[in-house]
């Protein structure tokens, strides 16, 4: 007489942890995943071993400076040493708008056992070089940090660029006490960097981008006191791909642009020149010579171009499909006509309050052009991510 089948009770907390690492990984809803450690100790755990990311409610989104100055999310270095202990496998991590973080929160950096590859301190006004002392002794595998008006200086940019050489993503913007001298310090020790962000750094001319990696792909240098050999450091590295340089200096000779046609940015396709009212033909035809594959280019405000810019546009820029040309006072109905005659690929003209330009003109442009969108928007900033 064969044995009755013995059947053993089991459940789902008796899977061993690889499988339910597994199970949290196929659930998509976010209620489903806060919910996944709510079972038990050991499911928590789980959830947050699997936490990639963790950003505060307060760098959702970016409120005004002057807010900023009188109120924020007061994060200490318990709660971030709680938060770090707790996710020990972040890649991501935001602490932007804690405008109260100090240096010393930053400690616990140095003893995180993650690979942390992304981190925010925007407007982390406590931030100094110290900090970055920190985040360079803990975090040597980062790949991107953005610094939006803290308060650091070239001693700890060459801090950062010696502790984390595979940086490849930089937002100093705002940062007034840095210089050249710390974007040099990055441009030669981070090899593999691709996007840099100088907008509004009074102390940088671009002179320390000479000698940058080709992998430096896209630069935000949106109202910085470049020079002729900054404007050359900027494209010297012959990737470039992405240039903001709009609201240019007036002293600066418009002249000076030309050299981003000098050879050396052959791969750029989207260009900002949005406010550079002293650009004027030559240098116009000069990037329209030596910049084949624009796609892209804003030249609202740009009064100093004129027929000859105009024309050499038309001829030359071959595979461009915006073109920004808001606001010139000199684009005249020669002007669009060189356009209407060239720029085969053309799809969107942004061409709102002109004044040299007729209502006959804009027609026969519309009617011999029909593919071409005709738009009175105005954009400041355009590219990836705007």
């Amino acid at each position: 007489m064969e044995e009755p089948l013995s059947f053993t009770r089991t459940s789902i907390l008796h899977l061993p942890n690889d499988c339910l690492f597994i199970v949290f990984q196929f659930l998509v809803c976010s209620s489903d995943r806060e919910s996944f450690g709510l079972t038990c100790h050991r499911w928590l755990n789980i959830q947050n071993t699997c936490r990639r990311s963790l950003q505060f409610h307060s760098s959702l989104a970016l409120p005004n400076v002057s807010s900023l100055s009188q109120s924020g999310l007061v994060v200490s270095a318990f709660h971030l040493h709680r938060l770090l202990t707790r996710f020990q496998h972040l890649h991501y991590l935001s602490l932007s708008c804690c405008s109260e973080l100090s240096d010393s929160c930053l400690t616990f950096l140095q003893f995180y056992p993650s690979k942390l590859l992304h981190l925010n301190l925007d407007c982390c006004f406590g931030i100094t070089d110290h900090g970055l002392l920190l985040v360079a002794a803990g975090c040597s595998s980062l790949e991107a940090i953005s610094l939006y008006r803290c308060n650091i200086t070239d001693a700890g940019l060459e801090t950062l660029a010696n502790g984390c050489s595979a940086l490849k993503h930089l937002n100093i913007s705002y940062c007034p006490l840095v210089s050249d001298c710390g974007l040099r310090s990055v441009s030669q020790s981070c090899c593999q960097l691709e996007a840099v962000k100088i907008s509004h750094c009074s102390g940088v001319n671009g002179t320390g981008f000479k000698g940058c990696s080709p992998t430096l792909t896209r630069i935000d240098a949106d109202s910085c006191n470049l020079v002729p050999e900054g404007i050359m450091g900027i494209v010297s590295g012959g990737g470039l791909e992405y240039l903001n340089v709009s609201r240019v200096n007036m002293w600066i000779s418009g002249a000076t642009l030309a050299v981003i046609g000098a050879g050396f940015a052959t791969r750029l396709k989207i260009l900002n020149l949005w406010l550079c009212r002293t650009v004027g033909d030559e240098s116009i035809a000069a990037i329209a010579r030596g910049c084949p594959l624009l796609q892209e280019w804003n030249l609202a405000l740009c009064h100093g171009v004129r027929i000859a810019g105009w024309q050499s546009i038309g001829i030359n820029c071959n595979k461009l499909e915006k073109l920004h040309v808001n606001r010139c006072r000199n684009l005249c109905d020669l002007g669009l006509q060189a356009l209407r005659e060239g720029c085969k690929r053309l799809l969107v003209l942004y061409i709102g309050r002109t004044w040299k330009l007729s209502a006959t003109a804009i027609e026969v442009f519309k009617i011999c052009r029909g593919n071409v969108e005709i738009s009175e928007e105005e954009i400041m900033f355009i590219g990836p991510g705007n």
